[in-house]
């Protein structure tokens, strides 16, 4: 009988010597000395000693020296070689084991039963280190090739040898040694487990080979491995060792995870034990929180697994589930999310099965109710990840319908409320799970409030009828609540009857849909669905979906703001969400939906593409006279940021042909009053959209000309006055070619009705204006000579303004002595529209003048030559002349042709000036109103009565100045008066605006103005304030106005009492934040400064400058903060300063160098570190650095800490010490004036006493003129205490010339003379201490009395 085979730690173990009767190497073969022909022969001896003797001959010492020789280098083989080592290996083993099992009979030969039992179980072994060693070794050189590619790659270009296929060998070698543990060891080992050397040898190599990641890619490889580590730990009782090896497998590999979860559970369902998940769970919840705050790695890794174990084993985790509760209350997030996951998962599929007795029952729902109880909690976790983690399971278990209705709007209200949340992953996993729950809801697929009312109502009307005793003011009672575990049949039939209840519901909801929108009184036939408690549970139902639909109606207002926000997630999940409510007909979703709109001139290439798609959606993948009708009804009812957005949209959608052309044609349709019903409203939508469509394509409106003429300026118009302006609008975007035929067929009657609208009053005054405004812009772009008709537009208004039928003299010519009284012979509202109608003549003419010099040059870069230019004017036209080409090409010669640039531009600038200033001259009739014009806005009593005609009045105004940069500079001032004191605050706004284009077109002119514009930023209208913080920002941001000192005033609008002020201020300083390295950090200390100064609350500062703050980013700039606000402490002394100075450097974000540069600073404010508040920041401060500061540094920061508190008690103690000293000089004081006063008083009673024949009543003055004071509390306090002690009162008062004087007492003789009585009053100035008081005295007295003598 061959020795015992013990399993080495290493192969090459095998050649030592053993003392111990143990298998071991005793001749090895060097395979490296043989050729390959003697190397293919010794393989083929070897194989055949396997094949032909008996199946354990391995033990043989011949035959298992030369196996091991082999294994041992089995790299050098040749692939023929190692297949069939491989195949004689594994067949003998394959064969081995069904030999196992015939060991309990009767053997055929006389071998002893234990010498058989021997021998199976050495080849046994041996079999299974001999293959465990080639794969391992097979793996490991592949490992290492694929490490030096290169090397292999050029290796098998010059190696012709074919390669072995490997992987299925390796998948059939470790399923035959998972089936050897699969078999009845028992009848080997002698026992039911076998001995711990072979499976601690099985279990090692097996997790060795799970490290390796590409050998997981096999799936026969992979599940045998899993079957291995499953039996040895389960059925084997292997379950510790295997238990730690797991942990520390996941903790190292994180692609080991699922595969783990996947063993534990085979296992459990294979031998239906599952210990090794239990002992798992146990580890893990044994493990100390803190260890996974250190290793977040290991931390994610161990979280997924739980994951996929409660996604496995639900009921064996549910049971087991207590022990894992507590590490809620760890630190790690990462912890927190997967238990997130893992009770989401239980929920899901661990309380299905509700077969059993009603205790076990009631034990499983109340087990139920506590997941759920703590999955609402953790929706308040203080992690943003464990928040939006736990958003994500409630919209799994909503997808899992594993959420009640009573549980409904639970979930509902709180994912409503953390669409606010802080943190941008949250509110994407809100949105994400309000979207859920409106696709999954039980309510039915219409969610209108006035449905769920109607209907609710009237099957309340008949579960009256049901119970007539019982009132029903809500009937939730139907709806059994969660947290009634104990009733669980209660809870189980209410399962059941809500479920058939919603189908009802969703049927009944739909029925009465038509009367709620028709208004129809009528109450539809309520059916019936049953008894009592069907109905009931009905109602419930009912009233839990009426909840459910205000809830999300109510976050209506939330998603408009985050339609604002600055997360592109955000956004387009916001969009996702507003989508699935309109589906669902939620209120407030369609007005919501339209609010999308302004977001297609978005930077961010997704929220356009969001806002594209979901557009295309809603409006476009219709019919075509559907979509015609969506986008007309959108044109007619936006506003005018909307219409410039809806015409990008439609812009590009017709240029990739998503509008297609039979929509085009159903829009003309619409029209054109093709189609029955339609309004003059829709008609002009039709032609506002097919005008947007004209963009990109300009043939739209060429084929209905005729159609715009007759209808946009026919009898329609008077209906819609509106649809005039759109048809002017629709001129301007003809083709060029579109335009000459309409001049030439219908150009008279196009310019005439254009002139007499203009002109005329027909049209209302709200929409005049508007249409004007068109119409002149579509002359200047159609007509041929458009300042000729233009001119004649502006005589024919001044003439109906002025009443003047006739005659030569223009009425701006007559003398204007009293405007007042002119005025009272003329209408208001015409010369209103008469300025307006000039200057609005003048801008389109700048305009002509400027697309005239870009044509021309457009022209001079195609020909590739310049061309001389004369100049000739007829009123304010410019004729362009040619020279002969001869010329042309000897000015090009001699470098001419950047004069001729010149030329023209110089041209250009004196057609611009004759605009304004040819009324100087006599030949420009806009010119010549200008004076009128300025004398007309200076009467500020006449503005003021005519509100109207100052709005007029300053538009046209502003506007010449625009033109003008001479007139612009003569009635600056004017405007700016005008800007503050005029009463009207859409003058006010409109010179704001103005000031904007002025600062654009004269910035040198504009900018010693610059303080009155920012000025606006404390105006007290709204209008005007936004309307400010828009031009400020279009100017700063564009660079067209530099930074001033008075950006302060921007800042305070970050605080602004309007929300829509406060989000334009905050984007501003947002984009003012990304331009260069940060505007911000220069302009903070200065910002910090004045707002100090400024009266405002402390929380609107705080605010203020936090944000601002939060807006710079990099390290060098908040380092360098420290070091600037630390220095101006030094600079102020007043308390308010040294707080704000303090809070704004507790607002930064420090770095180590930032906190070593506050510790140097040290000395720049040790004197504030007396204040409370100031310390407190301090405090906080230190605390952040805490944080992430290292060994070295937290130790510094300790010792500051320390130091910081020292000098705050110190400076403590001082102001204590000072305060203590004031307060005992002035005790010391008082004390001395009462002493003097006792003592005088003494001496002038004896005084009085010994005189003689002084009978005369003597009165002091200070009290018959009653102007005796008290000077101070504490003087009085002291008077009444000296009072008290002897009997006698003195008072203090105050002499004119301002000394302080003791009174002397009152007594009841009264023959003092006057002058005795004054000269007894001693100033206390002149008191130093009482040792000088006493001497004085006694010399007082002794001058009295020689007196007396």
């Amino acid at each position: 009988m061959a020795p015992a085979f013990i399993f080495p730690p290493n192969i090459r173990d095998l050649e030592a010597d053993c003392d111990d009767d143990r298998l071991s190497v005793r001749t090895s073969v060097e395979i490296s000395s043989f050729r390959p022909s003697e190397l293919e022969e010794f393989v083929k001896g070897v194989s055949f000693d396997l094949s032909d003797k008996e199946l354990f001959c391995v033990e043989e010492q011949d035959v298992f020296d030369r196996v091991y020789s082999l294994v041992r280098d089995f790299s050098l083989l040749t692939p023929p070689c190692k297949l069939n080592l491989v195949e004689s290996l594994r067949s003998n083993f394959s064969v081995l084991l069904p030999n196992v099992d015939s060991l309990s009979r009767n053997p055929q030969d006389d071998t002893p039963v234990l010498d058989r039992v021997s021998s199976h179980r050495n080849a046994f072994k041996i079999y299974t280190f001999f293959l465990f060693h080639i794969v391992l070794a097979v793996e490991s050189n592949q490992n290492s090739n694929n490490n030096n590619s290169k090397v292999a790659a050029s290796s098998r270009k010059k190696n012709s040898t074919p390669s072995w296929n490997w992987e299925p060998q390796r998948g059939r070698i470790v399923s035959l040694i998972a089936n050897s543990l699969e078999i009845n060891l028992g009848l080997l080992f002698g026992s039911t487990d076998p001995d711990d050397n072979y499976l601690s040898f099985v279990v090692k190599n097996t997790f060795s080979m799970f490290e390796n990641a590409a050998l997981l890619k096999d799936s026969n490889t992979k599940d045998a491995l899993c079957r291995i580590i499953g039996t040895c730990a389960t059925k084997y009782h292997y379950t510790a060792q295997s238990c730690a090896s797991i942990l520390h497998l996941i903790h190292k590999c994180d692609f080991v995870v699922t595969h783990m979860a996947e063993t534990v559970a085979g296992a459990e369902k294979k031998y239906a034990d599952g210990s090794l998940a239990v002992s798992l769970i146990r580890e893990i919840g044994r493990t100390n929180p803190k260890d996974y705050v250190r290793d977040t790695v290991g931390a994610e890794n161990i979280g997924r697994f739980l994951v996929e174990l409660a996604d496995q084993l639900p009921k064996l985790m549910s049971t087991n589930i207590g022990i894992l509760i507590p590490h809620f209350g760890g630190e790690s997030y990462k912890i927190r999310n997967a238990l997130v996951g893992v009770l989401g998962k239980l929920v899901a599929k661990a309380f299905k099965d509700v077969e059993g007795e009603v205790s076990s029952k009631s034990v499983r729902l109340r087990t139920k109710q506590a997941m759920l109880e703590i999955l609402l909690e953790r929706c308040r976790d203080v992690s943003a990840y464990t928040r939006s983690r736990v958003l994500q399971v409630w919209a799994e278990l909503c997808e899992d319908h594993a959420v009640s209705i009573g549980l409904w709007n639970e979930v509902a209200v709180i994912a409503a409320g953390r669409l606010e949340d802080k943190s941008a992953i949250v509110r994407k996993s809100a949105l994400h799970l309000l979207i859920m729950m409106l696709q999954h809801n039980p309510f039915g697929p219409q969610l209108r409030i006035l449905s769920f009312e109607a209907t609710l109502e009237k099957y309340k009307e008949r579960l009256r009828e049901l119970e007539p005793t019982v009132p029903v003011e809500s009937v939730l009672e139907g709806i059994p609540s969660d947290d009634d575990a104990g009733e669980a049949d209660g809870e189980i039939d209410h399962v059941n009857a809500v479920g058939e209840a919603a189908k009802q519901q969703e049927s009944v909801s739909d029925s009465c849909l038509p009367h709620v929108e028709d208004g129809n009184m009528q109450d539809p036939s309520v059916l019936d669905v049953g008894n009592l408690e069907q109905t009931r549970a009905l109602v419930a139902s009912l009233e839990a979906g009426l909840r459910f639909s205000k809830c999300i109606s109510a976050t209506m207002p939330t998603l408009v703001q985050l339609m604002a926000s600055s997360s592109a997630t955000d956004v387009e999940n916001t969009i996702l969400l507003l989508m699935r409510c309109r589906q669902f007909q939620i209120d407030g979703s369609e007005a919501c939906l339209r609010k999308m709109l302004p977001l297609v001139f978005s930077q961010d290439k997704s929220i356009y593409e969001a806002v594209e798609s979901a557009f295309i959606a809603i409006y476009i993948k219709k019919g075509p006279s559907e979509t015609a009708k969506n986008l007309l009804n959108l044109a007619v009812d936006s506003s005018i940021g909307d219409l410039a957005a809806l015409e990008l949209l439609v812009d590009a959608l017709v240029s990739k042909g998503d509008i297609s052309n039979s929509t085009i044609s159903a829009l003309w349709d619409f029209f054109s009053f093709s189609v029955s019903g339609v309004t003059a409203e829709q008609s002009r939508g039709a032609l506002s959209v097919l005008c947007m469509a004209a963009k990109s394509s300009t043939r739209v409106l060429g084929s209905h000309l005729q159609d715009i003429i007759d209808i946009g300026f026919g009898r329609w118009a008077k209906e819609d006055p509106l649809l005039a302006r759109t048809a002017c609008l629709a001129l301007q975007r003809l083709s060029e070619n579109d335009k000459e035929i309409m001049l030439s067929n219908s150009g008279g009657r196009v310019f005439g009705t254009l002139q007499n609208l203009i002109t005329g009053f027909w049209l209302p005054e709200s929409i005049w204006y508007s249409f004007a405004d068109k119409a002149i812009s579509a002359i200047y772009s159609i007509h041929p000579t458009p300042e000729v008709f233009a001119a004649n537009v502006v005589k024919r208004s001044l003439l109906s303004v002025f009443d003047c039928m006739g005659g030569d003299e223009s009425p701006i010519d007559t003398d204007f002595g009293s405007l007042n009284n002119i005025l009272s012979t003329m209408q208001v509202t015409k010369l209103s529209r008469y300025l307006f109608i000039i200057s609005h003549v003048a801008l389109n003419q700048l305009v002509y003048i400027e697309s005239c010099v870009r044509k021309i040059q457009k022209q001079n870069a195609q020909k590739g030559k310049s061309r001389p230019i004369s100049e000739n004017f007829q009123g304010d036209c410019t004729e362009v002349t040619e020279l002969p080409m001869k010329e042309n090409s000897i000015n090009a010669e001699l470098g001419l042709a950047a004069s001729e640039d010149m030329a023209l531009d110089a041209l250009a600038e004196n057609a611009e000036k004759e605009i304004i200033s040819g009324g100087s001259v006599g030949r420009c009739l806009i010119g010549h109103c200008t004076p009128f014009l300025s004398k007309l806005c200076r009467n500020f009593s006449l503005m003021q009565k005519y509100p109207e005609l100052q709005a007029s009045g300053m538009l046209a105004l502003c506007r010449f100045m625009a033109i003008d940069s001479d007139f612009c500079e003569a009635n600056l001032q004017l405007m700016f008066t005008v800007v503050e004191s005029a009463p009207s605050e859409t003058v006010r706004s409109n010179c704001i605006i103005a000031m904007g284009d002025l600062a654009v077109r004269f910035p040198n002119l504009l900018e010693p103005w610059t303080e009155n514009m920012y000025a606006r930023l404390r105006d007290p209208s709204t209008s005007v304030r936004k309307n400010a913080v828009l031009v400020l920002s279009h100017l700063i941001l564009n660079d067209m106005m530099k930074v001033k000192g008075y950006i302060n005033e921007m800042a305070m609008r970050l605080e602004d009492a309007d929300e829509r002020i406060s989000s334009l201020a905050k984007l501003f300083f947002l984009e003012l934040s990304k331009k260069g390295s940060n505007p911000i950090y220069n302009l903070l200390p200065d910002i910090l400064s004045r707002l100090s100064n400024q009266n405002l609350e402390k929380d609107a500062f705080c605010n203020i400058m936090q944000f601002l703050i939060s807006s710079i980013k990099k390290d060098k700039q908040m380092e360098a903060l420290v070091e600037k606000l630390c220095n101006r402490f030094g600079g102020v002394t007043d308390i308010k300063q040294w707080e704000y100075i303090s809070y704004c450097l507790a607002q930064l974000t420090f770095t180590e160098k930032g906190i070593r540069k506050l510790i140097e600073s040290f000395k720049t404010y040790e004197h504030v570190l007396s204040e409370d508040s100031v310390m407190e920041h301090f405090k906080y401060i230190i605390s952040k650095g805490k944080k992430f500061a290292k060994t070295e540094l937290k130790s510094s920061i300790e010792e500051f800490e320390e130091k910081l508190n020292k000098f705050h008690m110190e400076k403590k103690e001082q102001e204590m010490t000072a305060r203590n000293a004031q307060v005992h000089q002035q005790k010391v004081g008082c004390l001395e004036g009462l002493i003097v006063g006792k003592d005088n008083a003494e001496r002038d009673a004896e005084g009085d006493g010994s005189q003689d024949g002084a009978a005369s009543e003597i009165t002091d003055p200070s009290e018959e003129d009653g102007s005796t004071q008290t000077l101070n509390n504490g003087s009085e306090e002291k008077a009444a205490e000296s009072e008290g002690n002897s009997g006698v009162f003195s008072e203090v008062i105050e002499s004119e010339t301002g000394d302080m004087e003791v009174k002397s007492p009152k007594i009841s003789q009264r023959g003092a003379s006057r002058s005795k009585a004054k000269s007894g009053g001693v100033v206390m100035k002149d008191i130093k201490d009482d040792a000088s008081v006493r001497r004085k005295i006694r010399a007082n007295r002794r001058v009295d009395a020689s007196t007396c003598e």
